[in-house]
């Protein structure tokens, strides 16, 4: 695909996210591969999905465009989404016709700073699609302005100063879709099809839905909340 025929595939659709940490019960590349299937099956444009090893598994059964990430800690560095060039390195090898990057304003491992930082990676990678994951407003913009293809509302509500934000944000999808002057991702708090509708009429270009679809655990338990009150 080139790039733009990606632009295209994901315009107005949905991408579900496929991921599942070591912790959780469904950690296996495989089964993300079958979530995968499921999830174009069912209609999605895109996956969203973690690891070179699920990417790898997924590719073999699913031929949609893949928003890949790498979540890797370094120290007590709060940044973990794609947080150096190692993983954006991997990803690339890999084929991801888009990659994610946190682009919140948190200091990156080693003290790098993101306009830095995405500079080299741009000048590496000059064709490659990157997608911003923020966290504000402001991080929108500022993404946009350096460079990135895709502005991302993936981290609102997971930075210390966004915590308690409404989600899905829908005023930060409006605000960066009129002014950013680029592709706007919804991702973050989808829970129900009413939510994906309201950030697609707020002016989402793509939206990503995760746990509402490929968390049965975190779903159960909201299940198992609703009883309990």
């Amino acid at each position: 695909m080139t790039n733009q025929e990606v632009k295209e595939q994901i315009k107005g659709k949905l991408i579900v996210s496929c991921q599942a940490l070591k912790e959780e019960p469904l950690h296996s590349s495989y089964i993300m591969s079958r979530m995968a299937y499921a999830a174009m099956l069912g209609g999605a444009a895109g996956i969203r999905a973690n690891t070179v090893e699920d990417i790898t598994e997924i590719r073999k059964t699913v031929g949609l465009p893949v928003i890949g990430i790498i979540k890797q800690v370094y120290g007590d560095c709060n940044v973990y989404i794609t947080p150096t060039m190692k993983e954006v390195d991997a990803l690339v090898a890999c084929g991801c016709e888009i990659i994610a990057i946190d682009a919140t304003k948190r200091p990156r491992p080693e003290g790098a700073a993101l306009d830095v930082f995405f500079k080299e990676v741009r000048e590496k990678y000059p064709e490659q699609l990157f997608m911003a994951d923020c966290s504000s407003t402001e991080e929108g913009m500022h993404a946009a302005e350096i460079g990135f293809d895709f502005i991302g509302t993936t981290m609102s509500g997971y930075t210390e100063y966004t915590k308690g934000v409404r989600l899905p944000n829908v005023e930060m999808i409006r605000k960066l879709a009129e002014e950013c002057g680029k592709p706007v991702i919804a991702e973050g708090g989808i829970w129900s099809p009413e939510d994906l509708v309201s950030v697609f009429e707020a002016g989402a270009f793509s939206a990503v839905v995760g746990t509402a679809i490929t968390r049965p655990m975190d779903i159960t338990r909201r299940f198992v909340k609703a009883i309990e009150k």
